[in-house]
């Protein structure tokens, strides 16, 4: 079998890797991108990831550059306000709420909010469209040998592939990371997260709402309106244990147990999709690249699903990517431009881990005095304008 040549050669299809692949083929290089996989793309088909995703503000201008983002706009619920309550009394009822008002700080909102099968639906029509991108489902890495000029990959379907640059988009079990031996460092919280999607009587009035008592947050995120109802994404993190159970629930046990934790803001919730069940980690690589090599997304960083960091610190990397490529298309791949990569982004991305293991550590407190501390916390944080300010603009990633 003959060995193709691509200027870049993507190991992941999710929402990342695909993103990646229409960026980079939107500024000319020639792409292969190759997952084991076939996405879900639509919502009440088997498999279908019912997470939804929130690009905040920085990702919105480059899923414009990657001329992506006329295609999603019509799909999109604004996400103007950030509501923190504390329902950690003796009673499971709201006693302290706070909130983030996007206004504080811009004229747009926080980030708009998309279930995550269309998100794949729209990227898989758009890599279509794009005859420099090569999207291989049903194939994946089978090994990588990198030299100082290529990276050469060997698919498993034996096909053999030789590239300037090779980015590992492929999760947290990155096939790529291991082929290079690079390690990592991981945290287990003896956690998992519970995502579906609800529609409710109240309208969320495009506020995104995280209910905090034991076991973690849970989060309703605003979604545009199904069947004539206003909708929401949930992910409602607890102990292993505890979620396990909720997911065992026969649907009508599970939908009482749901609006109890809710406190039911917006009313008796309906649930409209299956439940699906994730395992909670904190997880970096060692080093983002190798030889020929950039680890982006969960191959190089997972995080809790808490304050929309987690695809959005994966665009962080792309982002930079991009900008290296374009500074030097020449240099594609380059020991110095994957250096530059590594001190641009490993240190941001070990100092939002530690904050996302601070905040969900807190959110999983059990015991009254610690739950009371962090209901003092976030009145604290609230009132003191300037500090409640720095924050929403270090949770998008701003520049002050």
């Amino acid at each position: 079998m003959p060995t193709e040549t691509a200027d870049i050669f993507i190991s992941g299809g999710g929402i990342a890797g695909m993103l990646a692949a229409i960026s980079f083929g939107k500024l000319g290089f020639s792409v292969i991108c190759a997952d084991p996989t076939v996405p879900v793309t639509d919502q009440g088909a088997k498999g279908a990831d019912t997470r939804s995703t929130a690009f905040l503000q920085p990702a919105r201008a480059l899923l414009m550059e990657a001329g992506l983002w006329e295609s999603l706009a019509p799909f999109a619920a604004p996400l103007q306000t950030m509501r923190i309550i504390d329902a950690g009394g003796a009673d499971a009822q709201p006693r302290v709420q706070t909130e983030f008002n996007a206004a504080d700080i811009s004229e747009e909102p926080f980030g708009w909010n998309f279930p995550n099968w269309l998100l794949r639906r729209e990227c898989l029509a758009e890599i279509g469209a794009r005859p420099n991108i090569d999207l291989r489902l049903g194939v994946g890495v089978h090994a990588v040998l990198t030299r100082t000029d290529h990276a050469h990959i060997t698919l498993s379907d034996g096909s053999q592939i030789m590239a300037k640059l090779l980015i590992g988009a492929d999760g947290r079990s990155s096939t790529v990371r291991s082929q290079l031996g690079i390690g990592v460092k991981t945290k287990r919280y003896g956690q998992k997260a519970l995502a579906f999607t609800v529609t409710h009587p109240t309208p969320h009035q495009n506020v995104s709402t995280e209910i905090h008592r034991t076991g973690g947050p849970f989060t309703l995120v605003p979604l545009p309106d199904a069947n004539g109802l206003p909708a929401s994404a949930v992910v409602w993190m607890e102990r292993s244990a505890e979620a396990e159970r909720l997911t065992a629930l026969r649907p009508d046990a599970f939908t009482e147990a749901m609006n109890a934790r809710s406190c039911l803001l917006f009313g008796p919730l309906t649930l409209t999709s299956p439940r699906t069940l994730w395992p909670i980690i904190t997880q970096y690589a060692e080093q983002i690249f190798g030889e020929r090599t950039a680890l982006i997304a969960e191959a190089a960083h997972v995080v809790p699903p808490i304050g929309a960091q987690g695809l959005n610190m994966s665009l962080g990397d792309l982002s930079c990517l991009l900008e290296l490529s374009k500074a030097a298309p020449d240099a594609l791949g380059s020991r110095q431009m994957l250096e530059r990569y590594h001190r641009a982004r490993h240190g941001e991305i070990r100092a939002r881990l530690a904050g996302i293991d601070m905040l969900n550590r807190a959110s999983m407190a059990q015991a009254q005095p610690l739950r009371d501390l962090r209901a003092l916390g976030l009145n604290a944080i609230h009132g003191l304008t300037p500090l409640r300010k720095s924050l929403m603009q270090l949770g998008l990633g701003m520049k002050r």
